[in-house]
């Protein structure tokens, strides 16, 4: 039965209760993602280095390969970012805890599957 006494609130339904456990995977998802994505962007800034002493079609072929793959590195973790801070603004209700655990996981593979898509297209002396 419904209580129809004036002053009271309906109680909320299941969907709309809110989380209290909200922030746990968006916060180990930024533990885990933020430095991998900072260990992936410096790595591909020094990979250069590795053909310092290369010349000629060889240096060609390498500074373009790592230039397409530096472009593919940092737009993978611009997405990963776009990813996390998705994890982060989910609204933080139960009925939305599988999309944010979803969004939490999504962050540090897209910055592993970004950082493997870089190695693969450079082409390393």
């Amino acid at each position: 039965m419904s209580d129809d006494r004036p002053g009271t609130a309906p109680a909320p339904s299941p969907d709309e209760t809110p989380d209290p456990r909200a922030w746990i995977a968006p916060l180990i998802s930024s533990v885990i993602t933020v430095p991998l994505g900072l260990l992936a962007l410096l790595y591909g800034a020094l990979s250069p280095m590795e053909c310092d002493s290369c010349n000629g079609a060889v240096a060609d072929r390498f500074h373009e390969s790592w230039t397409i793959g530096w472009t593919v590195l940092w737009i993978g973790l611009l997405i990963a970012l776009a990813v996390l801070i998705a994890s982060w603004a989910v609204p933080h209700q139960l009925r939305f805890a599988a999309r944010r655990v979803g969004l939490a996981l999504a962050a540090p593979a897209t910055v592993g599957v970004t950082f493997v898509a870089f190695m693969a297209l450079v082409d390393w002396p």
